[in-house]
């Protein structure tokens, strides 16, 4: 059964939410009087009130208040899409986007963290315009519905259903009863984390207006930059420093940051997840140096780790921010980097991806298997720190890794049909469905996506948002059996 009516109410009430977030580049865009910019805005509002003040019409008060498992997977894939399709229009009103098809790809780049552009050229465009693009990033990093859910209670519907089939990772950690103090801590953090960062940008230099979205990419494990050259334009060993340590700051499970702040500072030492994932990250980015610098691409070691630490983490933890063009560097380099893609970063996490916990999972079920094969008749149990799997929760991230990898590859052969060559196909369709944003071949750091067709830049669309919502949130919207009684 689906309310429809509550789904429609909620959906109009987010949509509302949405748009009065938008008053910020705005104002931006008189501030610089970007006419183009603002003219985009205000067509922007224009449609927004004529679907929520008709939604809002047509449904009425709902019968009842009731949410329903099917109710979540609608109103949460709805919102991303409708967020997306009205976030789209001051990008095209305004002239900024060749069309309107271009506009959606790059906002739903934008919410859904992967920081794909299909702008050959970024920096002269309307400021406001890129503001927008940076804010839709930091607004999906931690999730529209979770935010929703933590400052707009007042609806009186449980946000349980809503903040579950939005939220990434095998497990959901709930760190209060209700479900709206844990979406309003996590937020808490998460912009708290937002302003240190700022601040640490300042002081190294840059401009407010830099230093912010810069900020809001990095938070949310994204990747949008205003500068064409991305964080390479700074060419400044303090700012990829900042924005490495808080890159590895998104992407880690933000409930160890509630435990911390908690005292429970042992329970976060002790968690395996968030120890294979530094663990991941620091050998990677060791071997990638030695590498560097023993091939000569660098003069010295320290460099050859600046850069390799920071390449590294962007992958890792899914931002897609780059330094240097990694196409250059040599082909072991390449290789680590590329199997980063089939990781992401932590549960919990505004990174996206497969997810460490996922792969770790993998791994000891492989080694229990193994055991099987030795001792038929023993028990052998998959264990992830303190954390013990159940069956059940194993036979879902296997299922989850197949089907991963099977989108991925169905992906690459549709994105093959533009002409791509098939690395550039893969590398494609897996940072779209990874919401990475970098890849290799023709979408590399130097390149772009302006070259897809306008009908592969929707299918593209449906990649990063299946990727974001983690595969089975959009997918069982296509079962028969979801939408029967």
């Amino acid at each position: 059964m689906i309310n429809w009516r509550l789904d429609l109410r909620l959906l109009a009430f987010i949509e509302l939410f949405i748009g009065i977030l938008m008053l910020i580049p705005t104002t931006l865009a008189y501030r610089y009087q970007e006419a183009d910019a603002l003219r985009g805005f205000l067509i922007a509002y224009l449609a927004i009130a004529v679907f929520c003040s008709t939604s809002l019409i047509l449904t009425g008060k709902p019968k009842t208040k009731t949410m329903y498992a099917r109710d979540g997977y609608l109103v949460v894939t709805l919102t991303w899409m409708i967020a997306t399709a009205f976030s789209a229009i001051p990008l095209a009103a305004s002239g900024a986007y060749v069309d309107y098809s271009s506009a959606y790809f790059e906002v739903m780049s934008g919410f859904t963290t992967t920081g794909a552009t299909v702008l050959p050229e970024i920096e002269s465009l309307p400021k406001a315009i890129l503001f927008w693009r940076s804010q839709t990033n930091w607004l999906g990093g931690m999730g529209i519905v979770v935010l929703f859910v933590a400052l707009l209670p007042a609806l009186g519907v449980s946000g349980t259903l809503l903040v579950g089939a939005e939220s990434v990772g095998p497990t959901k950690d709930k760190l209060t009863p209700k479900i709206k103090n844990t979406a309003l801590i996590l937020w808490s953090i998460y912009i708290g984390f937002s302003v240190l960062q700022t601040i640490l940008l300042l002081l190294g230099g840059l401009n407010l207006y830099d230093a912010v979205t810069v900020t809001f990419s990095t938070m949310a494990a994204a990747g949008f930059c205003v500068k064409n050259s991305s964080i390479g334009t700074f060419g400044s060993a303090y700012v990829d420093i900042v924005v490495t340590l808080f890159m590895l700051v998104s992407g880690a499970n933000f409930a160890l940051y509630y435990k911390a702040l908690s005292g429970k500072l042992s329970s976060v030492l002790k968690d395996g997840e968030l120890r294979v994932y530094l663990g991941i990250w620091a050998v990677v980015s060791l071997l990638a140096a030695l590498k560097l610098f023993t091939s000569n691409t660098y003069d010295t070691f320290a460099q050859s780790l600046r850069y390799s630490t920071f390449q590294t983490a962007s992958i890792l933890t899914t931002t897609g921010f780059a330094t240097a063009n990694y196409i250059h560097w040599p082909a072991f380099t390449q290789v680590l980097l590329f199997l980063l893609f089939f990781i992401g970063g932590s549960a919990g996490s505004a990174g996206g991806g497969v997810k460490v916990i996922r792969i770790v999972a993998l791994f000891k079920m492989g080694r229990a298997q193994i055991k099987h094969r030795i001792h038929p008749r023993g028990v052998f149990q998959v264990r992830v720190g303190q954390t013990t799997f159940r069956e059940d929760l194993l036979v879902s991230i296997a299922t989850f890794f197949g089907v991963y990898i099977l989108t991925g590859v169905v992906g690459a052969v549709v994105i093959s049909l533009s002409g791509a060559d098939p690395l550039t196909s893969f590398s494609a369709s897996f940072l779209f469905l990874g919401n990475i944003g970098i890849g290799f071949g023709e979408v590399g750091p130097a390149g772009n996506f302006a070259f897809l067709p306008s009908w592969i830049k929707w299918f593209c669309s449906f990649l990063m948002l299946v990727g974001r919502l983690e595969l089975f949130t959009v997918y069982v919207l296509f079962s028969k059996h979801f939408w029967k009684h």
